[in-house]
């Protein structure tokens, strides 16, 4: 028998758009015949919903669930309607990180609406309203996740961080930069996805996901296919059934077109 996907799940930074946070032409018409052939399409990133939008807008879905927040959120859209939040209490995160990084921002979301951090971002990392506010009022009440950003530290130094920091009833995703996500215990992806799916009744061997981060390690496990981008940390090209290339190089087209269509004159990076 021959296997075609019955979901087509996508990370978004790296895989769908670059830091220009623009979708290629060939990238929407890919992904639109996917929707031509009645397979649902859904975004599984780390980013909130507010930022996801952003993405989300400039595809041809609709009426479909996304997970966002690293499956802390899932919501659907249009109209826009929360159908998952899974919270935590932050305060003895906080605590822990200030002590063992006492330079770090925070950032917890507020869903729907943007974030609530402790200092400025650097311009363009977090999208909707942002308000500062006192560690206090950041940690006075369940969060999805709380943001740990640090841009004069690296990614090495994170990795170093989340090793220290030990704390349990929690889950990390660290990124490519200076930047950790913590989580719910248990709360990834593919627990999100898991949520979804077990709703549409799809059977997660019958998933296609692709991304290109570390935060991608268990939605490309969970799935029947996980692709892993081309330029993907070690650890996710480790898990993956396979490896495309690079957005720039066309590497999301190529995955799609093997499944819905040529690739062909649809790539315009």
């Amino acid at each position: 028998m021959t296997w075609q996907p019955a979901l087509v799940a996508l990370d978004v930074d790296g895989t769908l758009v670059d830091e220009s946070n623009v979708i290629d032409p060939g990238v929407r018409a890919a992904v639109q015949r996917v929707v031509d052939a009645g397979v649902p399409v859904i975004l599984s990133t780390g980013r909130s919903w507010a930022s996801a939008l952003t993405v989300i807008e400039q595809l041809p879905l609709e009426h479909v669930e996304h997970v966002c927040s690293n499956g802390a959120v899932t919501v659907r859209y249009p109209p826009f309607e929360v159908v998952d939040v899974l919270t935590f209490d932050p305060r003895p995160v906080v605590d822990r990180i200030l002590a063992e990084h006492p330079a770090a921002l925070l950032a917890v979301e507020v869903v729907g609406r943007g974030y609530r951090v402790s200092d400025e971002f650097p311009t363009g990392e977090l999208h909707g309203e942002i308000e500062v506010v006192s560690v206090d009022e950041l940690a006075g009440s369940e969060v999805t996740r709380v943001i740990v950003r640090d841009p004069n530290a690296s990614e090495d130094d994170f990795i170093e961080l989340a090793h220290r920091l030990g704390l349990e009833g929690v889950s990390y995703a660290i990124g490519y930069t200076a930047w950790l996500d913590i989580a719910p215990e248990g709360v990834d992806k593919a627990h999100g996805l898991a949520r979804v799916c077990g709703r549409m009744g799809i059977d997660p061997a019958d998933v296609l996901a692709l991304g290109d981060g570390r935060n991608d390690i268990e939605m490309l496990t969970w799935a029947g296919r996980g692709v892993a981008m081309g330029g993907s940390p070690a650890e996710l090209v480790a898990v993956a059934d396979a490896v495309t290339g690079t957005l720039a190089e066309g590497g999301l087209v190529e995955e799609l077109g093997r499944w819905f269509g040529s690739a062909e004159d649809s790539w315009s990076g």
